[in-house]
């Protein structure tokens, strides 16, 4: 590490997400921690970075990945750039961070997670969702039985869609891979690995317009997927650039003695409400990290760096949420359930941990 053992980031792509990335470096700068080596990115895009960071600017990919201070990669390109761009950077004796998904081929991701294990190097695939602190707190209380054994979910996603870029309704875009994929993560978070997948999946809007052209979609738009957990434990799952709005709760977890609601989205979370038939009440919680940013996983990782530790984040997580998410749209094309045969160790969660902070603002007695 050079700069006084200041990790060196260095970071390839420089779309909308980069934007939402800087805040995190900076306050790694200013914690002393980590700092922006290096950008690389278009032509067309180096006079918009050069107004937003003060770092040399390279539009080769390879003298990049030479730069001497680089340590950590953070990939923000098109998702069919990720795999091929996160394996030269850990050929390149480099971790990784990369944007989700971190491949859209499973031979890829597999051969990726393999790569850095056998390099030891680390790899940390977006989303971030189970970084949050919501998440770690609705785990937590599901892990130690507050709602019962977990036997149905429910999860979604979406939005009207993007009108900026046309690579996500090209091949290797589409709903699941940039929307599903959020949901997919924190269920598997919560309840484990998929067994089987099935879904219905189209395009429901085939002709879309991106920067004043109108282009064909070429992939699916929007998605209703089931999921089998094992155990009884069925979830549902709707994600589709096909949504205008929406209200209520994100994620929802039933169990044999309750429910938990995650409030807003994972990614974004609005506290959380849980109903236990022991206390015969709804009981909503304030939302105790409302700053906290989906981008955290290079915070986690820099200071995972820092401490000598192994990142919560497991890749082989990542290629998990990847096989569903293929498994998904091969059902959408087979109309049959798909198999999932790939797994995880799931997060740990500390169940004699102390209630949090969470500020209980309603209590809804049932009537008797």
């Amino acid at each position: 590490m050079a700069k006084q053992n200041q990790i060196g980031i260095g970071v390839a792509g420089c779309g909308n997400v980069l934007s939402a990335y800087l805040p995190q470096i900076e306050e790694l700068s200013r914690r002393g921690m980590a700092h922006l080596v290096a950008v690389c990115g278009t032509d067309r895009s180096r006079q918009q970075v050069s107004d937003m960071v003060a770092a040399p600017f390279f539009t080769d990919y390879g003298r990049f990945l030479e730069e001497a201070s680089l340590d950590v990669v953070l990939i923000l390109t098109p998702m069919r750039c990720h795999a091929p761009m996160a394996t030269a950077a850990l050929q390149a004796g480099k971790h990784v961070v990369v944007e989700k998904p971190m491949a859209t081929d499973l031979k890829q991701a597999r051969d990726l997670v393999t790569l850095a294990e056998s390099r030891k190097l680390h790899l940390v695939a977006a989303p971030f969702t189970t970084l949050s602190p919501t998440f770690r707190e609705i785990g937590r209380r599901i892990a130690r039985g507050d709602i019962g054994r977990p036997i149905a979910a429910r999860g979604r996603y979406g939005w009207a869609g993007p009108d900026w870029s046309e690579w996500f309704y090209k091949a290797g875009g589409g709903a699941i891979f940039d929307l599903g994929v959020y949901n997919l993560t924190t269920l598997t978070g919560w309840l484990g690995p998929v067994r089987q997948a099935m879904a219905m999946t189209g395009t429901a809007i085939p002709q879309r317009t991106i920067d004043d052209r109108t282009i064909d979609v070429e992939v699916e738009d929007n998605a209703q997927v089931l999921l089998d957990f094992g155990h009884q434990c069925f979830a549902s799952l709707f994600c589709g650039f096909t949504i205008q709005q929406y209200r209520g709760p994100g994620l929802e977890i039933y169990g044999t003695e309750g429910t938990i609601h995650l409030l807003g989205d994972d990614w974004d979370p609005d506290g959380f409400e849980i109903w236990r038939n022991c206390a015969g009440c709804w009981q909503l919680f304030k939302e105790t990290h409302p700053l906290w940013p989906w981008t955290d996983g290079l915070r986690h990782l820099v200071e995972a760096m820092h401490a000598g530790t192994v990142p919560e984040i497991n890749p082989r997580h990542a290629l998990h949420v990847l096989e569903v998410m293929l498994q998904i749209q091969a059902s959408g094309r087979e109309r049959r359930a798909m198999p999932v045969e790939s797994t995880f160790e799931p997060p740990a969660f500390d169940t004699e941990a102390t209630e949090p902070a969470a500020h209980r603002v309603h209590d809804r007695t049932r009537e008797e």
